[in-house]
């Protein structure tokens, strides 16, 4: 419920709550006075007698005096009629009322004795000329009509009310303490209801805030809060808010890992072609290589361990590119036959030096093209390529690599596949993430950064294709990628260089 709304409602039960308790008070006070007085004899209650006796008790007397008095012009000694006198006290009971009518000194009527007893004695005799209503000493309210009886003698009527003027001295003290006790009531559960809504739920986002700002983004807020108003988007809010801070905070703390990892990796890397290039050099300083072709071998051993260098250097540059999201794109149309074919007579070479053999095959139609970065593709097959000669396993003469282009209608599927000692199926799903080894022994021994199939990854992502991998242990392993078919349009151009971003 939004705050708006409760607000609203506060306002609202402010003046309704009490307004419906008092009255209900007011009904239920009235009902229980009238019951102690004991002077209830009817289920329900006059109200008007008692929040105003004297004025209710006035109008029914002087309603009652004209009609006797009309009723007496008819028949002067009506009131000598105990039947009519019956009648006429049932009617003034349900205002709790009652009649008494004296013959001289004597009673002549009343229907309970024991009830008016309080109020005989203090009745006026016949001709005391009051008007209206008086009170008793007992503080009754009594009307008084004198008559003369059919034998001459004088008589008196008395309407007396049973309900006292004290009643409503006591009704008011009541609902003043009662009133008083409402509007505290509703005062405190107006405030509790305000208070559970909004100021529980601040206090716990204080805390949240409090154990965000001490870093630790693990504290979660209490799960009892079903606010669907302004505090609930604020509970929402924290929540997409410390689940951010939580995974950025790992974020950050893997790529400080991460880090570490690429420069132990790298450290070590270079330490061996570096070791390599001391000693050869030191070698030609000293005059190990006293002949001109163990000179020249070792100037080769030199320049190799060089390349492996900057072949370092150049990863490290381009996983600096990739950490930001940030590589450079020279796209153009390439002819996949041709691209390909060049492709493998450079990777051809430098396999048979290494004793293993290369099958290529391209099932694609000659005309096929794609758009793609060359430099960058060329990266990704010698990645590829170099990881599994890297990791093929065979020192006999039998290691073979197997590349095919084939043809996916809208797509151009290239397949290298080597027969190395394989992957295992639970690493499979893990070999494009940054670092991940699945043997990082032989990881450490053949040397590498650990990021080669991380970039090999973007950079076929960013092409708009994917990649994957399968593997069979002991059988090897082949690495997929597809990329996209280059449709023909009238104004295409032959090259396209952008900057991309990620």
């Amino acid at each position: 419920m939004r705050f708006r709304t409760k607000l609203l409602i506060t306002s609202l039960a402010i003046v309704v709550i009490p307004l419906i308790l008092s009255l209900g008070t007011y009904l239920a006070l009235g009902r229980y006075l009238v019951y102690k007085l004991q002077v209830q004899k009817f289920s329900g209650v006059d109200y008007g007698m008692v929040s105003d006796p004297g004025g209710t008790f006035a109008k029914l007397t002087d309603s009652l005096v004209v009609e006797i008095t009309d009723n007496i012009l008819a028949d002067p000694f009506i009131l000598e009629d105990k039947d009519y006198l019956e009648e006429l006290d049932s009617r003034v009971a349900p205002k709790y009322c009652f009649i008494i009518v004296k013959k001289d000194k004597e009673i002549y009527y009343v229907a309970n004795r024991d009830r008016a007893k309080a109020v005989i004695s203090e009745l006026p005799g016949y001709g005391n000329d009051i008007d209206g209503i008086y009170y008793t000493p007992s503080r009754n309210l009594v009307r008084q009509l004198d008559f003369v009886f059919s034998d001459g003698s004088k008589g008196s009527l008395y309407f007396v009310s049973g309900i006292r003027t004290a009643l409503t001295t006591s009704l008011i003290i009541y609902m003043s303490v009662a009133i008083l006790l409402i509007l505290t009531l509703t005062s405190i559960l107006l405030t509790m209801w305000i208070g559970s809504s909004f100021f529980k739920p601040i206090d716990e986002l204080n805390v949240a805030m409090q154990h965000i700002k001490d870093g630790n983004f693990d504290y979660i807020l209490p799960t009892d809060v079903k606010e669907k108003g302004e505090i609930g988007a604020m509970y929402r809010n924290y929540e997409d808010m410390r689940l951010r801070l939580k995974e950025s905070a790992e974020e950050k703390i893997e790529r400080e890992k991460q880090n570490k990892e690429l420069i132990s990796n790298i450290s070590h890397d270079l330490k061996t072609p570096i070791t390599a290039i001391k000693g050869y050099s030191q070698g030609l300083l000293e005059g190990v290589a006293d002949n001109p072709e163990k000179q020249m071998k070792y100037i080769k051993i030199i320049y190799s361990k060089a390349n492996d260098m900057n072949n370092l250097i150049n990863e490290l540059t381009l996983y600096s590119s990739i950490d930001n999201n940030r590589i450079p794109y020279n796209f153009a149309r390439l002819n996949v036959a041709d691209y390909f074919g060049d492709c493998v007579e450079e990777i051809g070479a430098d396999l048979e030096s290494k004793s293993i053999k290369l099958n290529y095959s391209n099932l694609t139609a000659p005309d096929t093209m794609i758009v793609a970065d060359p430099e960058q593709i060329k990266r990704v097959v010698n990645n590829v390529i170099s990881n599994s000669v890297k990791y093929l396993g065979r020192d006999d003469g039998t290691g073979q690599i197997d590349i095919r282009i084939l043809d996916e209608i809208d797509s151009v599927r290239v397949e290298l596949e080597d027969n190395g000692k394989g992957i295992a199926q639970k690493d499979i799903p893990n070999i494009f993430d940054r670092f991940y080894r699945t043997d990082s022994s032989r990881n450490s021994k053949q040397g590498g950064s650990g990021i080669g199939l991380s970039i090999v990854k973007k950079i076929i992502e960013d092409h708009g294709g994917y990649i994957w991998a399968t593997s069979h242990e002991g059988e090897g392993t082949c690495m997929h990628f597809v990329l996209r078919k280059y449709i023909e349009y009238a104004d295409a151009t032959d090259t396209v260089t952008v900057e991309h971003e990620t």
